[in-house]
C-alpha cells in the first residue's frame, strides 16, 4: 500500500477549509483512506539522524496517507484534493477530453520494429499551456515516481518520460540501438556519455542502480530521438538533460515505453488527467499519435464506459435501504457519475471515468456505495441464516498431533514457506530438475526463490542457527509444502507434512523410529503388511545415508521417509554431528 505525503497547508487550501488533524483524520476515514502519520521534514530528520542534522529543515506539517494500491488517481495532491472536493459535494466530477491541437498537426512518435525485442510498446500525449509552481512541479515528479513504484512495477512494465516540448522538435523516433551507438548528456550531468558508460556511472547511484538490470544484458537499448537527433530519453533508465522540465516549462510532451500496453495506457491517463487541471484549459489534453508496426493509434484514449447496476441489489449487498436517487448521488460523490435509467428506475447507469481503472465489476461499485454511505452508518444486524462452523479435519489432526509430538520430547519450530533453490535440491543432494518446485518470478532475495517442497531443509536450517544449544536438539514441524502438478487447475497443490529431526552425538535412528511408531499409535494405525496397516521397507534416497534409509508404507502407498541423514547433507547446512529424520504426508491418514 503506497504512502503519499501532502502538506497540511496545501490540502486545506485546496479544500477551502482549515482542518484540525482530528477533523482531517475523520474525513479521510469517511472517504476510505487512512491518515497514517502527522509529521514534518524536521521531525523525520530528527527521528532518523538527530536534531543536529535537522537544523534548518522545513517544519511545515505533512500528512502521510495510506492509499489503496489500486487507486492510482490518489497518488498525488491533485488527485486527493479533487476526490475529496467531489466527495464533499464542493465540485462535480470533471469531464476529461482529448482534443486535437489548436494549431498545427499532432505530435508524432514513430516506433521502430527494432524495439520489439526489448520494450515494444509506446504511448504519448501533450499537456499544453501548463503552469508550474515549485509545489506543482514537486507533485508532478512525485506522481511519476509513485506510478513507477506501483503500477509500473519498478519500471519493468512502464517507464515514464516527460519533456519540455518547446526545446525539442517532432516527429520523434523510438528505436533500439547497440549501447555503444547511444551517446547523450543525461539529466543533470555536464557532459555526454555513451550508454555503456552510463551503466557504469549509475551502478553506484542509489536511485537508478535498481533499474539497470532491466536492460543491461540486452544487446540493444531503447532510445528516443527528436527530429534533430536530440536524445529525449533512454528508457527505463534516464531522460536527456536537453529536454528537462523546469518551472518555466509551458508545454509538456509525455512519452511512455512499455512491455505491457494496458499498464501504459492507464499510467498515461492518470498522469494527464491529474495535471491537466493546471493547464489554461483545465482537464483538456492534446492528442498525440503513435505509429507502430501495427498501425497508427491516437493517445490518450481517456476511456469512459457505462455500467448498468440493479439498485435493490446494491442496497442488499451493502445492508442498507436507501432511495435509488440517493444511491446515484452517493456514487457521484465517489467520482462515479451516476443517474437513474430513464427506462427503468430500478437500474442506475454508472459512468466509469478514465481515472478509475480500479472499477472492474459490480463489486467495486458496491464498495464505493458503502464508503459514500459511511460504514459507521450501516446498521449492525444478525445474519438471517443459521450455520454451524467447524474446524477442517486436517487442521484438527494437526493441532492434536502438535501436542502429542511435543509431549514425546520434541520442540516445534516454524520455518519460512519460501526458500532458495539450493535448499530443496543441491543441499539435499538432489537435482532441481527432479524437484516439482514452484518457482518465484523475479525473487527479491536468494532465500526466497521457490516454495518449499519439503520441511526437512527448514528444520536443518533452524538447527544450524541453534547448534550451540545443549544437545540433543529434537525439532519437529507440521506445516504445508507445495508441489507443482498438472492435475490441479492452478498448476500446484498444498500438502500437509510432518517432519522431525534428532540431532545429537549419535544419529539416533531408533528415536525417530520410535516417534514414527508413536505417531501411528495416535493415528490408530496398526503395524501390518497385509495392506491394512503400515510398515517400513529399505530404500535408497540421496538425502539419506546408504543402507540406513526406509520408506514408510501405509496401505501399500509410500507416505514418507525415515533414516539417517547423509553427511554431505549435514555439511551443506553447516552441521558437524549426525542426525536422523522422519517426514510423513499427514493427509494420507485422514
Amino acid at each position: 500500500m503506497p504512502t503519499v505525503g501532502i502538506k497540511k497547508e496545501a490540502i486545506c487550501k485546496a479544500l477551502d477549509r482549515n482542518y484540525t488533524d482530528e477533523e482531517f483524520d475523520e474525513l479521510c476515514f469517511e472517504y476510505g483512506l487512512e491518515l497514517d502519520e502527522v509529521t514534518s521534514d524536521y521531525e523525520a530528520i530528527v527521528k532518523e539522524q538527530g536534531e543536529e542534522k535537522a537544523k534548518g529543515a522545513d517544519t511545515s506539517v505533512i500528512y502521510k496517507l495510506d492509499i489503496p494500491a489500486n487507486r492510482y488517481d490518489l497518488l498525488c495532491l491533485e488527485g486527493i484534493s479533487r476526490g475529496l472536493n467531489v466527495f464533499l459535494s464542493r465540485m462535480k466530477p470533471p469531464v476529461y477530453e482529448a482534443l486535437e491541437p489548436s494549431a498545427g498537426c499532432r505530435q508524432r512518435l514513430v516506433v521502430d520494429p527494432s524495439t520489439e525485442c526489448i520494450r515494444p510498446y509506446a504511448v504519448a500525449a501533450v499537456l499544453r499551456n501548463i503552469t508550474f509552481t515549485p509545489e506543482r512541479y514537486a507533485s508532478f515528479i512525485e506522481l511519476q515516481d509513485k506510478l513507477h513504484q506501483n503500477l509500473c512495477r519498478q519500471r519493468t512494465l512502464v517507464a515514464i518520460g516527460t519533456h519540455d516540448l518547446d526545446t525539442i522538435q517532432g516527429p520523434f523516433v523510438y528505436k533500439a540501438l547497440p549501447p555503444q551507438d547511444i551517446k547523450f548528456k543525461p539529466l543533470n550531468k555536464e557532459k555526454e556519455y555513451t550508454a555503456v558508460e552510463l551503466m557504469e556511472l549509475y551502478s553506484t547511484d542509489n536511485h537508478l542502480k535498481h533499474y539497470l538490470p532491466i536492460i543491461k544484458d540486452s544487446p540493444v537499448y531503447p532510445v528516443i530521438y527528436d527530429a534533430k537527433g536530440v536524445v529525449l530519453s533512454m528508457p527505463p533508465i534516464i531522460n536527456g538533460d536537453h529536454s528537462k522540465i523546469t518551472l518555466n516549462t509551458r508545454n509538456v510532451f509525455i512519452e511512455m515505453t512499455a512491455t505491457d500496453m494496458t499498464k501504459a495506457r492507464i499510467a498515461l491517463d492518470i498522469l494527464v488527467t491529474m495535471f491537466s487541471e493546471h493547464c489554461d484549459a483545465p482537464f483538456k489534453i492534446e492528442k498525440a499519435e503513435v505509429v507502430s508496426p501495427d498501425g497508427l493509434q491516437i493517445y490518450p484514449i481517456l476511456p469512459y464506459r457505462e455500467e448498468k447496476v440493479y439498485a435493490p441489489a446494491l442496497n442488499h449487498k451493502v445492508g442498507i435501504s436507501e432511495s435509488h436517487d440517493k444511491i446515484a448521488n452517493s456514487l457521484s460523490r465517489m467520482c462515479l457519475p451516476a443517474k437513474l435509467d430513464p427506462s427503468d428506475s430500478d437500474f442506475i447507469i454508472v459512468t466509469v471515468p478514465p481515472t478509475r481503472p480500479d472499477v472492474m465489476h459490480m463489486a467495486d461499485i458496491v464498495e464505493d456505495v458503502a464508503i459514500a454511505h459511511g460504514y459507521d452508518n450501516i446498521t449492525k444486524t444478525l445474519p438471517k441464516t443459521n450455520t454451524t462452523g467447524e474446524q477442517y479435519e486436517i487442521n484438527k489432526v494437526t493441532d492434536l498431533m502438535r501436542h502429542e509430538i511435543a509431549q514425546a520430547g520434541f520442540t516445534e519450530c516454524l520455518s519460512f514457506i519460501l526458500c532458495s533453490t539450493d535448499d530443496v535440491s543441491k543441499k539435499l543432494r538432489k537435482d532441481i530438475a527432479t524437484v516439482p518446485a514452484v518457482h518465484i518470478t523475479n525473487p527479491k532475495a536468494i532465500e526466497f526463490q521457490v516454495v518449499r517442497t519439503t520441511l526437512l531443509s527448514g528444520i536443518l536450517k533452524t538447527i544450524s542457527s541453534n547448534k550451540n544449544m545443549p544437545l540433543p536438539l529434537k525439532l519437529f514441524e507440521i506445516s504445508d509444502v507445495v508441489h507443482r502438478t498438472s492435475k490441479s487447475d492452478v498448476g500446484a497443490k498444498n500438502e500437509r507434512r510432518f517432519c522431525a529431526v534428532n540431532y545429537n552425538k549419535l544419529a539416533g535412528f531408533e528415536i525417530v523410529h520410535g516417534l514414527l511408531d508413536r505417531f501411528m499409535q495416535l493415528a490408530e494405525v496398526k503395524y501390518s503388511k497385509d495392506g491394512t496397516g503400515y510398515y517400513i521397507r529399505g530404500a535408497e534416497d540421496s538425502t539419506y545415508f546408504p543402507g540406513q534409509c526406509a520408506e514408510v508404507v501405509y496401505r501399500e502407498k509410500v507416505v514418507g521417509m525415515v533414516g539417517v541423514l547423509h553427511p554431505e547433507v549435514l555439511a551443506n547446512f553447516d552441521l558437524n554431528l549426525p542426525a536422523a529424520a522422519l517426514e510423513l504426508n499427514l493427509e494420507a491418514f485422514l
